[in-house]
């Protein structure tokens, strides 16, 4: 267990961030889910650039790669192309 001080704060830093990245990735991925499961275009459209920027700030901020975004984006562009 941590000795120091800093190792302690360290520790409660550590978990909060990572229920934080728990809850953007959880959201993301029920909103790209959202997205996949819509077979309406107008409701697709509407929805696409709002689940489009969620995935870039999450590549931004390192909770997912940048690459799976882009790759996430242009499937999810391909879904809405399709309908």
């Amino acid at each position: 267990m941590a000795n120091h001080k800093s190792a302690k704060k360290r520790i409660r830093q550590t978990q909060a961030r990572r229920l934080q990245n728990r809850y953007y990735h959880k959201t993301a991925r029920n909103a790209v889910k959202a997205l996949r499961n819509t077979s309406d275009k107008e409701a697709a459209e509407a929805l696409m650039p709002k689940v489009s920027a969620m995935l870039d700030k999450l590549a931004k901020k390192n909770i997912i790669h940048k690459n799976k975004a882009g790759n996430l984006k242009s499937s999810l562009q391909l879904h809405v192309n399709n309908l």
